[in-house]
């Protein structure tokens, strides 16, 4: 049984007051050597943003470089599993998803989010929640078609016979990302986009040239 939403009155914000701590995210990115950052990788079902996600996680790994990796799915099995996909509890998963991503940065790690996040005022909220250069828009660019014959979970070919409603792309807008801090071809090779991504983590000063050259 789906876990239920409990709605309760909003809480009197003159009750609530920030505890700093003593260990700060300058302390932990000290001890980490380097900084903390999200990476929100956007894009259509099927574009290759996992995939892609995964492979930089792996070789930031092999650098020493302490990362978490949050997919869209899984967070649907535990943190998000009693939102739908309407237009509102999308909203809510997106804004949940910035939440724990801020703690993870602020604990020094390299957050990367793989989330299709088909709206351009959700995307500009997670970004406003981080300090600059501290939120890198990944978009993942790959054609309609080129998704859906991929299609790796089936859910193409279940939206177009109509077994599944409001699918992005198909009966559910995807808003392309305006000027995304880096525009990824999702029919590259991985190697190619891990390439470019390892060097705007350098030009963002999140990594150093020294972590980059341990596997250049």
């Amino acid at each position: 049984m789906a876990a239920m939403r409990l709605r309760t009155e909003m809480p009197d914000e003159k009750n609530i007051v920030w505890h700093p701590h003593k260990v700060t995210r300058a302390h932990r990115e000290t001890l980490n050597g380097h900084k903390g950052a999200l990476l929100w990788f956007t894009g259509l079902s099927g574009s290759g943003k996992s995939t892609v996600a995964g492979a930089l996680e792996q070789t930031l790994y092999s650098m020493g470089i302490r990362t978490y990796l949050i997919d869209g799915d899984n967070m649907r099995h535990g943190l998000c599993s009693d939102l739908g996909f309407s237009d509102d509890d999308r909203q809510e998963n997106i804004r949940r998803v910035g939440e724990v991503a801020k703690l993870m940065v602020d604990a020094g790690l390299v957050v990367l989010t793989a989330f299709i996040s088909p709206y351009r005022d959700g995307r500009k909220q997670i970004r406003e929640m981080f300090d600059l250069a501290r939120f890198i828009e990944v978009f993942v660019d790959t054609p309609l078609a080129i998704c859906e014959a991929r299609d790796p979970k089936g859910l193409y070919k279940r939206a177009r016979s109509g077994v599944l409603q409001k699918f992005t792309g198909i009966d559910a807008v995807f808003e392309v990302p305006e000027q995304p801090d880096i525009h990824l071809n999702g029919q590259d090779l991985i190697k190619n986009s891990i390439a470019k991504l390892l060097y705007l983590l350098r030009d963002q000063k999140i990594i150093s040239l020294e972590i980059q050259k341990k596997l250049f």
